[in-house]
Formats: structure tokens, sequence, C-alpha cells
């Protein structure tokens, strides 16, 4: 389900672990996301092809889509007890992200629908100009 949301949502409490990185809008910085946020989550404990799929759609999509020149994209990870938050920031506001139903010939457009069939929810929030924030939640299995 795609929603606007501004904040995650008020019944979450402060997240018990918390990631944060900045990363360039390339191929090698989507790359790196999905890397360095795996090897993050399975230091806490959290296994999930799921999660890191997702991870890896949404810097995949800051890298191509959010790009701009000498700016930046950002990934963070908040565990709020079994569940995920990841949100991906860019800085192109004024491109919003739109779930797509690509021909079977087509070779790309299918990520959106990935993270919409994988997460419990996600959506997108306009943070302060020029950024927005595409974020999704998942239910992960939290190791001791």
């Amino acid at each position: 389900m795609n929603q606007e949301t501004v904040a995650a949502p008020a019944e979450l409490p402060r997240p018990t672990r918390h990631f944060r990185l900045l990363l360039s809008p390339t191929p090698r910085g989507a790359r790196l996301a999905r890397l360095l946020s795996t090897e993050q989550l399975r230091s806490w404990g959290i296994l999930s092809d799921a999660a890191a799929q997702v991870i890896a759609e949404l810097a995949a999509n800051a890298a191509t889509h959010g790009r701009v020149p000498g700016r930046n994209f950002q990934l963070t990870l908040d565990v709020f007890g079994d569940t995920l938050r990841v949100e991906v920031t860019d800085t192109r506001r004024e491109r919003l992200p739109k779930a797509r139903h690509p021909g079977a010939e087509e070779e790309s457009g299918r990520g959106l629908l990935i993270v919409a069939a994988l997460a419990d929810r996600w959506g997108v929030s306009s943070d302060a100009v020029p950024r927005k924030t595409v974020w999704a939640e998942l239910t992960v299995p939290v190791g001791d």
C-alpha cells in the first residue's frame, strides 16, 4: 500500500537499533547500501532476504531516479521491536515514485512492485525542500 506520510506511525516506540549512511547516487552507492546494510542487519541478528531486496530496490531507485550530481542519498535503518523501517532519502522531491506495471518485454520498472510485495507497507514522505523519503516497513525475525 502506498501512502503519503510525514513520520513513522505513532504506534511505533523509539527505535532499539539505528543505522544511517550517506552514499553517492551511483550504481556503486546503491550496491554499497545493500552490502553494508545487510552486514549491519546481520550484526543485529536480523537475517532477512526480503529486507535486503527492499533495501536494494529503494537504493537503486535513489541512484537512478533521485540522482542530483554532487548530492548524496541517505539510507536509514531503524528497528522497532520486530519491525524494520527502511528509509531512503534523496534530493529529487519533484520525482515521486509510482508503482508501474511494465509489459513482459520491458527490462525495468518492477522495483516498487517488488517492494510492495515484500514489505508490510511502504510510502513516500515529502521532507524539507528539496528532499523526499521513500520508506518501507517489514516484520523481521530478530535474534538475541
